[in-house]
């Protein structure tokens, strides 16, 4: 099975950019004690502070559907549900 990119991009509404931080924060160390994670790494945009960027490698498709499927990111979704103003997800397999 192929190695599974995901670059994913949270827009926190303005009022809510620190729980949305705070939330995200909440995820990285059990998502990095997952089995199939390679990578988890969370970046905030320096120009627009509402814009959170995930980069994510996993180790196949299976991992990343368990990642999901996950108390912690269930309590993250639930949480998050109506502080966010967008979110786009993009799943990849590296080309070369």
């Amino acid at each position: 099975m192929s190695k599974v990119t995901i670059v994913a991009k949270v827009t926190a509404k303005n009022e809510a950019i620190e729980q949305v931080r705070t939330e995200l924060l909440k995820m990285l160390a059990p998502t990095r004690q997952e089995e199939g994670c390679i990578e988890y790494r969370l970046h905030q945009d320096h120009d627009n502070p509402a814009v959170f960027i995930f980069y994510e490698n996993w180790d196949t498709a299976k991992s990343v559907d368990r990642h999901m499927n996950s108390p912690h990111f269930k309590a993250y979704v639930a949480a998050v549900r109506d502080l966010l103003a967008d979110k786009e997800v993009h799943k990849m397999t590296e080309v070369d």
